[in-house]
């Protein structure tokens, strides 16, 4: 998963603290801390960029793997020193409270081992962040936004997922072993009356259609950590993608840990398809796509949805995790190479030109040298647009936590950087076969690379986890801006990212 680290701000001079936010790890932990931010925004805190000015200071965490977790522990003792002075330039911190991840997992050992946190607040807890915070709850002046808590929440779900009780049944939910864990799972999923605070660019947003999951793959502990599968209302997600439009996004990414299951809770048959329709005639969008499919839930429907609709992006990302078949048994995923193969030759027919990004562990127990090698040949064979890499990586409490035949670290290293290698050339040919055609181009602003380049991005390219368009020529007299779309055609291509000018 990317980690991102960001304290976002508005202002308010009237406020009684300021409080800055880091946000670390996915898309749905950021909608998290825009969701907490818009909370306290409510009752009149203001938001600073500036951590050194920050009377509170909010951590919000990741835990997804080890490397996300000591990411966020260190992030922790970073903000700490500006509650204990020990920055170059002092502190006014009166109080750090962390969030997320970490906290369902770790809640007990972060009040022990670092005792500058005054607070928690789970991923279930978010309406919990005035308190945690130290402000009232009761807003200062009038707000169109109602805070909902758990209770007026379950309104939000009819029914559950049937394959979601039957894991619950088989223990897939407990976190028994986890020192400190609350007993009750999160059960918190906010509503479009839910204050939010975007810290996005002002022309893209993210908008989060379910929470927790279901699956029972042996190498994630998220299903502990985020709860069980549970879909927002059908009309919630609308309204909350009608008033992003009217203010201005022109891009919208739904989110979800498994958002091809979208509805079923609900009693929507191809629920996702039919939510996507409808944001498809909302006016204003231009870019629609979501994140991320499961592989077996990839319906016909789904992909002729896709198909239909030129603003909903011809892009889909299916985390495969594996291609040998015996591996995923042991992940709990299912399928295997063959499968996936036509499944994708189904998606590059129903959808021409389609986008198509992945993700595998690599060095998970008991992975062979021919485990191994059959990866390497579907990744070759499968040819994606996008690829993500990961090293396995222990979690107690996940079902491959107790397995045997583990991997050394510097082994599972190896071969993620023989795969990403792989992928590499697949990708630098692919990235040259686009020069000469012409694409629509969301401008991002100026370059991080180059005060001389501007830098945007095309359809086939997702928020924050793919590469980037570098524009280096435009018009003469024209004056690109910001959040704005335009024509461009690709010029140069490199392994990961292209170079394009403005026609």
């Amino acid at each position: 998963m990317p980690v991102k680290k960001s304290i976002s701000a508005i202002s308010d001079s009237t406020a009684p603290a300021k409080v800055g936010f880091v946000s670390l790890g996915c898309p749905k932990n950021l909608v998290d801390s825009e969701v907490m931010m818009g909370i306290l925004a409510q009752a009149g805190a203001e938001l600073t960029p500036d951590a050194e000015d920050a009377d509170v200071i909010v951590v919000n965490t990741c835990s997804f793997i080890g490397s996300a977790q000591q990411e966020s522990i260190d992030t922790i003792l970073e903000m700490a020193r500006h509650k204990t002075h020990m920055t170059k330039t002092g502190g006014k911190a009166k109080r750090l409270v962390v969030a997320g991840c970490l906290v369902e997992r770790f809640r007990d050992e972060i009040r022990k081992n670092i005792p500058e946190v005054d607070a928690v607040v789970g991923t279930g807890e978010l309406e919990k962040i005035l308190a945690a915070a130290g402000l009232a709850a009761t807003p200062r002046t009038p707000s169109p936004f109602n805070i909902l808590t758990s209770n007026t929440l379950t309104s939000n779900i009819t029914t559950s997922r049937p394959e979601g009780d039957h894991r619950r049944a088989q223990g897939r939910f407990a976190r028994d072993s986890w020192d400190g864990a609350v007993a009750d799972l999160p059960n918190y999923l906010y509503d479009d009356r839910t204050p939010r605070v975007l810290t996005t660019p002002r022309s893209s947003a993210y908008i989060k259609i379910a929470e927790g999951c279901d699956h029972p793959c042996t190498f994630c502990i998220i299903p502990q950590l985020r709860g069980q599968f549970r879909s927002r209302r059908f009309e919630s997600v609308i309204a909350e993608a009608e008033r992003l439009a009217q203010s201005g996004v022109r891009e919208i990414t739904l989110i979800g840990q498994d958002t091809t299951c979208y509805g079923e809770d609900l009693g929507l048959k191809d629920g996702l398809a039919v939510l996507l329709e409808k944001l498809a005639g909302i006016e204003g969008l231009q870019w629609i796509r979501f994140l991320y499919a499961y592989p077996n839930k990839i319906t016909g429907r789904l992909l002729e949805t896709i198909a239909a609709h030129d603003n909903i992006c011809s892009y889909i990302d299916v985390p495969l995790q594996h291609a040998s078949a015996t591996v995923l048994k042991r992940m709990k995923r299912g399928g295997g190479a063959d499968l996936f193969l036509r499944s994708i030759e189904k998606m590059r027919r129903v959808i021409p030109g389609v986008t198509l990004r992945t993700s595998f562990i690599v060095g998970f127990p008991g992975e062979t040298e021919t485990e191994f090698e059959e990866l390497c040949r579907f990744v070759k064979e499968a040819a994606f647009d996008w690829m993500g890499a990961f090293g396995y990586s222990d979690q107690e409490g996940a079902g491959a936590f107790d397995h045997d035949k583990k991997l050394s670290t510097r082994e599972i290293e190896s071969r993620r950087k023989s795969l990403m290698s792989i992928q590499k050339k697949i990708s630098r040919a692919k990235k040259k076969s686009l020069i000469g055609r012409e694409f629509n181009l969301l401008l991002e602003g100026t370059s991080t690379e180059s005060d001389l380049l501007l830098e945007g991005r095309i359809a086939m390219h997702a928020p924050e986890i793919d590469g980037k368009v570098f524009v280096n020529d435009y018009p003469e007299g024209n004056d690109p801006k910001e959040g704005e779309f335009y024509r461009c055609r690709i010029t140069a291509a490199h392994d990961y990212d292209l170079v394009a000018e403005i026609v």
